[in-house]
C-alpha cells in the first residue's frame, strides 16, 4: 500500500472499491477498483492505511439498493483495522480499529487501501490480535453490546438465551454474556454444538429437534431467560417470547418477514421489554464508544475475535467474489486485505 507522502501526509493516493449504482442482485455486484486523492482537510479526522477490512451482509444488502438510504456513487465498507498515517501527533503510527452505521453506506468507507475518519472512531488495538481479526470485530459485537446496553447488560444471576447463537452477532452476544458472569443458552437450527469461543459454556438447544420454550423453562427451573437476544427475527419470536421470564427483555436486530403475531396481555402480563437495534444509525465515533466499552474484555482474552481462514481474505480485485461469500451465508468471517 502507498503511505502518504510524507511531505504531504494530509494526502494519500488511495485504490478504492467504487458501486457506481445498486446491482441487480448480488451476484451482480461488480465494484470496480479506482485511484482517488484523499486529503484529510479537519483537525479532528485521520488519515488510515487500511490493513484490513470486513465484508458485512449489510455492505452487500446495500450494494443491492436494499437499504433505500445508501448513496450512490461510494466506496463500500464498515470495518476496517489499519495504521494511522496523519492526524494527531498522540496516533501517528497506531494500530487502530472501528466500525460504523454511516461508513460505507452514506459516506465512503472502509474497501480500499486508505480511509478517513475522525479520530475518536479509532479504538487501539490489543498487542493479542492481529491486524485481520481486529477488522472482523466490528459489525456483529457492536451490534451485540448495543443490545445489551439498551436492554441491560447481563449480570451474573441472570440467563441470556441466544437465537441463532452460532451466528457472528449471536457469538459475539454469547461472549459478552458470558464475559459479565450470565450463563448462556444458544439456539441452534440443527443438531449441533456452539462453534464459538466463550468464557464459560453456552449450552446448545436444536431448534429442528425441541420445543424451545420448553426447553428454557426446563433449564431454568420453570423462569425463563432474562434476556433473549434475538439475532433472527421472526422465525424465532415466538419461541423467544414464550421464552421470556417475568420482566424479561427480548433484543430484536433483524427480520425476514416484518409482521408477528403479538400476544398483548401475555407482553404486560410478564412485564416485558422488546429493544430494537440498528446499528447503522450510531455513527463512527458512537460506535468507537461503544467498542471501547469491550477492550478490557479483549485485552484480558475474555472476548476474542472471530478467526481468520487464510481462504477468507480477499484482494480488492476479487472483492466481488468475496460479497458473493457473504450473501451465500459463508460460516467464517470474509475480509479484503487491501495490500495483497
Amino acid at each position: 500500500m502507498d503511505a502518504p507522502d510524507h511531505a504531504n501526509a494530509r494526502t494519500a493516493s488511495a485504490r478504492c472499491l467504487r458501486l457506481a449504482a445498486k446491482a441487480a442482485d448480488a451476484a451482480r455486484v461488480a465494484p470496480s477498483i479506482e485511484t482517488r486523492r484523499l486529503v484529510r482537510e479537519r483537525e479532528e479526522d485521520v488519515l488510515i492505511e487500511v490493513t484490513a477490512a470486513a465484508v458485512n451482509p449489510s455492505d452487500v444488502k446495500a450494494a443491492v439498493g436494499l437499504m433505500p438510504y445508501a448513496v450512490f456513487p461510494r466506496t463500500p465498507g464498515r470495518d476496517f483495522s489499519g495504521v494511522v498515517r496523519d492526524g494527531p501527533a498522540s496516533l501517528i503510527g497506531r494500530e487502530v480499529f472501528g466500525t460504523s452505521g454511516d461508513l460505507g453506506i452514506r459516506r465512503d468507507g472502509t474497501h480500499a487501501t486508505h480511509l478517513i475518519v475522525e479520530a475518536e472512531a479509532c479504538v487501539p488495538k490489543p498487542a493479542s490480535i492481529s491486524a485481520l481479526e481486529a477488522a472482523g470485530i466490528g459489525v456483529p459485537f457492536v451490534t451485540a453490546v448495543e443490545g445489551y446496553i439498551r436492554a441491560g447488560m447481563p449480570k451474573a444471576s441472570d440467563t441470556v438465551l441466544v437465537m441463532g447463537v452460532n451466528g457472528k452477532v449471536g457469538q459475539a452476544a454469547a461472549q459478552i454474556a458470558a464475559w459479565n458472569g450470565a450463563r448462556v443458552i444458544g439456539v441452534v437450527r440443527k443438531a449441533e454444538e456452539y462453534e464459538g469461543y466463550a468464557s464459560k459454556p453456552v449450552e446448545a438447544i436444536d431448534a429442528s429437534a425441541t420445543d424451545v420454550a420448553a426447553r428454557v423453562r426446563e433449564l431454568t427451573g420453570g423462569k425463563g431467560a432474562n434476556i433473549v437476544f434475538n439475532t433472527v427475527g421472526d422465525p424465532y419470536f415466538q419461541a423467544a417470547h414464550k421464552s421470556l421470564a417475568v420482566e424479561g427483555r427480548q433484543i430484536l436486530i433483524a427480520a425476514i418477514d416484518r409482521i408477528v403475531e403479538f400476544n398483548i396481555f401475555e407482553f404486560y402480563r410478564g412485564r416485558h421489554t422488546y429493544v430494537g437495534i440498528d446499528t447503522l444509525a450510531l455513527s463512527s465515533v458512537a460506535s468507537a464508544e461503544r467498542l471501547r466499552r469491550l477492550e478490557q474484555g479483549f485485552a484480558s482474552g475474555a472476548l476474542r475475535p472471530f478467526p481468520v481462514a487464510p481462504q477468507a481474505v480477499y484482494r480488492l480485485e476479487d472483492a466481488a467474489d468475496a460479497y458473493r461469500a457473504v450473501m451465500g451465508s459463508a460460516r467464517q468471517r470474509i475480509l479484503l486485505a487491501p495490500g495483497m
